[in-house]
């Protein structure tokens, strides 16, 4: 892969995989605009490897706390005694949806989108579903309270924001914005929805890198294919981890309307350009 190609969907993975704007359905635009090739196992690896160390540089004290009070919780055998245990437990329920539908529908997916058997109709299916949510996420932010804090998460609202996070598989759909958009439409607020949405996107991430991780070991990686590796590791975990910054203080006074805009006008654009091409 060309290092300027690796440099920019380093780029475009660690701000759109946070950002609610989908990172699957950019990972398959940009190179459709561009006329770039597929980027290959060893490059999603790659990028995969980048996100989940943004996201665990970012929340590794939340995630050690989630840890430590679920195991305390096993041994004292009062396994949702402790707020932080019970999080991580939540956080073990609301997975499940999403690990379900990887395992039946992956393979399915990948092909439609990723290896070409879509053609232009996945480019517009993708445009659909980025407006798609978009209306969803504008109806959130119309109708949801904004009082819920973190804190007051059950097990019902993990498990309802995780069949949200199984929709991701789709690309354009994200998983920071169903999972936003699924809070928001269940009380949560803002800032409550997205850390929400990126300590439960992180068994997610973590199973992908996993998957992709062991195709790679059994192809094994070749020495041409290292330095695009490493510049897409690299610049996905920094702007990842930039990009969770960002998104949490944004929401802490702001609303996910510019979000909104921006699906729906890229939306927009690509349907144009699926009719003119």
């Amino acid at each position: 892969m060309d290092m300027l190609h690796a440099v920019v969907l380093g780029v475009v993975q660690g701000l759109t995989e946070f950002l609610p704007v989908s990172s699957s359905a950019h990972l398959i635009v940009v190179p459709w605009l561009f006329h770039w090739p597929e980027p290959g196992l060893a490059f999603n690896v790659a990028l995969h490897l980048g996100t989940l160390t943004a996201v665990i540089a970012y929340f590794w004290r939340d995630l050690l706390e989630i840890l430590h009070g679920v195991l305390r919780g096993l041994w004292l055998r009062r396994p949702f005694a402790d707020p932080m245990g019970r999080l991580g437990w939540i956080i073990v329920l609301g997975s499940i949806p999403a690990a379900i539908a990887g395992i039946v529908l992956q393979d399915a997916v990948d092909r439609f989108f990723h290896a070409g058997e879509g053609g232009r109709s996945a480019i517009a299916l993708i445009a659909l579903v980025l407006m798609l949510v978009a209306l969803l996420l504008v109806l959130a932010e119309r109708l949801a309270t904004h009082r819920r804090p973190l804190s007051s998460i059950t097990g019902r609202d993990g498990l309802l924001i995780g069949l949200a996070q199984m929709t991701a598989l789709v690309p354009g759909v994200s998983r920071s914005g169903s999972t936003i958009t699924a809070g928001l439409f269940l009380g949560l607020r803002r800032e409550a929805a997205a850390r929400f949405s990126f300590l439960l996107g992180t068994p997610a991430i973590l199973g992908a890198g996993l998957l992709e991780s062991r195709k790679l070991l059994a192809a094994g990686l070749d020495p041409s294919e290292r330095g695009a590796f490493l510049l897409g590791f690299l610049t996905a975990a920094l702007t990842g981890y930039l990009a969770i910054a960002f998104l949490l203080r944004y929401l802490q006074r702001r609303s996910t309307l510019v979000f909104v805009g921006y699906r729906v006008l890229a939306g927009l654009v690509l349907l144009v350009l699926v009719f003119l091409r």
